[in-house]
Order: C-alpha cells, then structure tokens, then sequence
C-alpha cells in the first residue's frame, strides 16, 4: 500500500494560502483570514523575499505562525535614511497645490527614472526632514501562514 506524500511548496510553486503579517503584539498589518485566501506563484515578487523563504517546504494543509526579528524581515532602522530634502526638492516632487502633513507618504523621482517614497518627519521654510526606512524596518513581525492547496 503506497501513500501519496501531500505537495510541498517550492521556490516557484504556484499556491493558494491564507497568510497574516502582524506586528508581535498581534495588530494585524494585512491578513486574508477574514475574506478570500490570495493565490499566487512564488518567485514573481507577490511577497517579499523573506516571507516566501518562511513558506518553502511546507506541505499542503499547513498551518503555521513564524516570528521574524527585524533581520529577517524589513532589516534594521537606518539612521542614514532619515534626510533633510530642500524647499525646492519638495516643489519639483509635488503638485503645485500641495499640502503635507507630518506622517504623509511622499513620493520622490530617483536617478534613472524610478521612484522612491518617504514619511514626513518635520517641515519648514528651508525645507523638510524624510524617514526614507521602510515603514516597518526596525520592527519584529510575526507571519502565519495557512497553505490551502499547491498546483
């Protein structure tokens, strides 16, 4: 009597799974527990890096929480990233009728045509100081993961 092993996900398995990123005193930072699970095919950038390493080689029916310190997941706060933009900086990245507040997200055009963004620390007539981090860099997070079913 042969038994089927039930499938386990690889680097670039294809998978239906309900998963939850929390911060470790349990406030949820995005879940699908509470609606439909998400399907996606690892390897495509759908989830970070460090959470799909968390799912490789788990079987098919798997439920498991992984508690991931800063390291393993959006990496230490860099004091470096926390920078002073100019007055005129900020004019050249923003709509002319903009207003900001401190803790917005504010969308900057990088060298060779990317994007990057930064949360709004301080603001005044010189110009104003950005957290260029990560939003959650510095923190511990916990990620549980259900895998519903692997194709």
């Amino acid at each position: 009597m042969s038994t089927t092993l039930p499938p386990v996900v690889t680097d670039t398995a294809y998978l239906t799974l309900h998963y939850r990123l929390a911060s470790m005193d349990g406030q949820d930072i995005v879940t699908t527990f509470q609606d439909k699970p998400a399907t996606l095919q690892l390897g495509n950038g759908q989830l970070a890096p460090f959470l799909e390493a968390c799912l490789i080689g788990l079987q098919e029916g798997m439920h498991q929480t992984f508690e991931l310190p800063p390291e393993q997941a959006f990496g230490p706060r860099n004091p470096d990233l926390v920078q002073r933009v100019s007055t005129l900086t900020l004019q050249e990245n923003s709509p002319a009728d903009a207003q900001y507040a401190i803790g917005d997200l504010v969308n900057f055009a990088a060298p060779g045509g990317g994007r990057f963004a930064g949360v709004l620390r301080s603001i005044d007539d010189a110009g104003a100081l950005f957290d260029f981090n990560h939003p959650l860099a510095g923190q511990s997070l916990k990620f549980e993961v259900k895998i519903i079913g692997i194709m």
